[in-house]
């Protein structure tokens, strides 16, 4: 792996790269799964957000980390390819996401594939995400003492889907190429930045909302032009906008063992063949 300070500005393959944006923040990248935490551990990860030489992803995603919603599927990614190049004053990492996995729930170790048991939990992940009184962790606590889980199986790929990163100062440029992907009906598309809830804690908008912990809610729409989730001090963090044909939502949601991600996510309108957004990481 070459240094971040090397001229070779042609991409270069690698299996992980580090970006330093000051003396305590840092981003990181895989071609492979890591970290492998909790009930993402199997499946790739965006750009990680890396403060004090530890990574404060949890179970998140990362930033840029697409999600294919199909009528009867849900796709993501468990393999990759990573590519590194640099100009005279930025960096751009290319990860080419493979759409490998489809997502299912079980019962112990009986998969819950049937039509009737998949409509069920999809009712209750609407319901989830609706009504607001119905926010809180103790129905997902059933399920997983009832040991009702998420699992993620290997499919054949659907598709490739390119996301280009490009950093430069504390503002990282993202590029999803959406051109490519397969199947008659245009999926809806999903784009997750998503680090550690245990980290970050607090949420601010344009509006000068001030949200603490489960003050955030689990998939809350923000209305106001930009948003930004940053650690309990309001120092370290990141914040995204709102981009014309999106939705950006925020969450967080945190459980011991099972829950631990916090992040701003769009969803698009189908039949996109791209998506660009910035990210301005805070603290740096």
């Amino acid at each position: 792996m070459k240094s971040a300070l090397s001229d070779d500005y042609q991409p270069l393959r690698v299996e992980k790269y580090s970006v330093s944006l000051s003396g305590a923040v840092a981003l990181e990248v895989y071609s492979s799964t890591k970290p492998h935490n909790l009930k993402l551990a199997n499946l790739q990860k965006g750009l990680i957000f890396v403060y004090n030489g530890l990574e404060r992803i949890g179970e998140g995603t990362g930033f840029g980390f697409p999600v294919l919603v199909y009528p009867k599927e849900t796709f993501f990614s468990s393999s990759s390819t990573v590519y590194f190049s640099r100009t005279a004053d930025s960096f751009r990492i290319r990860k080419e996401f493979f759409m490998d996995r489809t997502a299912r729930n079980r019962f112990r170790n009986v998969y819950l594939n049937n039509k009737e048991a998949r409509a069920f939990i999809r009712c209750l992940a609407d319901l989830y995400q609706k009504k607001r009184h119905l926010r809180f962790l103790s129905l997902k606590e059933f399920f997983v003492n009832m040991g009702v889980e998420s699992t993620f199986v290997e499919t054949s790929p659907i598709g490739k889907l390119p996301v280009t990163y490009d950093i430069s100062g504390c503002v990282i440029h993202v590029k999803v190429d959406l051109s490519n992907l397969q199947g008659a009906i245009p999926p809806r598309v999903f784009v997750l930045n998503e680090q550690s809830a245990a980290f970050f804690r607090r949420c601010s908008d344009a509006h000068h909302a001030k949200l603490i912990d489960n003050q955030i809610g689990a998939w809350d729409r923000v209305d106001s032009d930009w948003a930004c989730l940053t650690d309990l001090q309001g120092i370290v963090g990141y914040r995204l906008w709102g981009v014309n044909g999106s939705v950006l939502r925020r969450g967080r949601e945190t459980m011991k063992n099972c829950l631990d991600w916090a992040g701003l996510d769009y969803e698009l309108n189908p039949g996109e063949e791209g998506f660009e957004y910035k990210i301005e990481v805070l603290g740096v």
